[in-house]
């Protein structure tokens, strides 16, 4: 066999190495691809058992949902302590990296939330999603896991905004929760970037009795999601007496969106809002009754010429006596 021949045949042995290389790398390309497609599409237990193909790990270790985050979910002590004993991690994740702290404070679950964090649990640890115990326990309203995880060094307020646990309590009308939070150090006035300030979200999901305490707690009233204040939300969900408060902690009635739209000009036509809104507006007592008079006789264009004009007193007498 001459030279020639040999070097042929350990070309052709190279380029066979090489091409079953690049093909087990575009499987694994391919697989990863389909995992994020999973996870994507909600089908987690498919994603895991992909991931743990891919990445050669033991069962379980990518697990959908092991033992312990079934038991702490649905608040089982006895077996979570028993598995925990068995040599379950009490910080095994899930593939979009949910623990079995994060199901606890989800249930709201004290007990066995205070057995995992004795136990190493991460206080800390967040999903892909940025979410983390403490958002859990805003989000089920549980203040006594609230205030056992801000013992254990939960961070009352995260940099990522996606998921801040005070938004979530407002969110959900858990005034206990958010208390807690204002009280460990939480700004009222964080304003996320898609909900804005916690005010502006309880005006938003008409939560009254937070919307009072974070006023008496002095959260900026005219604070909201950009130029929308808090006042525009409540004009939107026709909302009177969250108007009501806003107003008398000072909101700025003339206050415009990126629309150009004040609260008023959100207000459904011939409404309960709209009457709240014109009696507080505070222009002269005489416009405010042409206003509430003549609304559904001229319209709303006419308004601007009524609000200007002026008109002797006695015509208050002759439309209050018609």
């Amino acid at each position: 066999m001459d030279g020639s021949t040999i070097l042929y045949a350990f070309n052709n042995i190279y380029f066979a190495i090489f091409a079953l290389f690049c093909f087990k790398l575009l499987i694994k390309i391919s697989l990863a691809l389909l995992t994020h497609f999973y996870i994507v599409k909600g089908n987690r237990k498919e994603a895991a058992r992909i991931a743990e193909e891919i990445y050669g790990v033991a069962p379980g270790s990518w697990a959908d949902r092991s033992p312990l985050h079934e038991a702490a979910f649905q608040g089982r002590l006895l077996s979570l302590k028993t598995l925990i004993a068995q040599g379950f991690s009490v910080n095994i994740v899930t593939i979009d990296r949910v623990s079995a702290l994060h199901e606890a404070c989800l249930g709201g679950h004290v007990a066995c939330a205070k057995v995992l964090l004795e136990h190493g649990a991460r206080v800390n640890a967040a999903t892909v999603d940025g979410i983390t115990p403490l958002f859990n326990a805003c989000c089920s309203g549980s203040a006594a896991c609230v205030n056992m995880l801000l013992e254990h060094g939960a961070r009352p307020q995260i940099e990522n905004y996606s998921a801040s646990p005070i938004h979530e309590a407002v969110k959900r009308g858990h005034r206990e929760c958010m208390e807690i939070l204002l009280a460990n150090g939480v700004d009222m006035d964080l304003e996320h970037p898609e909900h804005g300030t916690p005010l502006y979200v309880a005006c938003t999901y008409q939560r009254k009795d937070c919307v009072k305490k974070l006023l008496e707690l002095g959260a900026s009233v005219d604070l909201g999601r950009r130029l929308d204040t808090p006042l525009h939300a409540a004009a939107t969900k026709s909302s009177v007496e969250i108007i009501n408060l806003l107003t008398d902690y000072g909101a700025n009635l003339k206050r415009r969106n990126s629309d150009r739209k004040c609260a008023l000009d959100l207000a459904a036509p011939n409404s309960s809002v709209e009457r709240a809104l014109l009696l507080q507006e505070g222009p002269p007592r005489l416009a405010q009754l042409c206003r509430l008079c003549i609304r559904k006789c001229l319209g709303r264009s006419c308004l601007y010429v009524i609000h200007q004009l002026h008109l002797p007193e006695r015509l208050e007498d002759f439309l209050l006596f018609r």
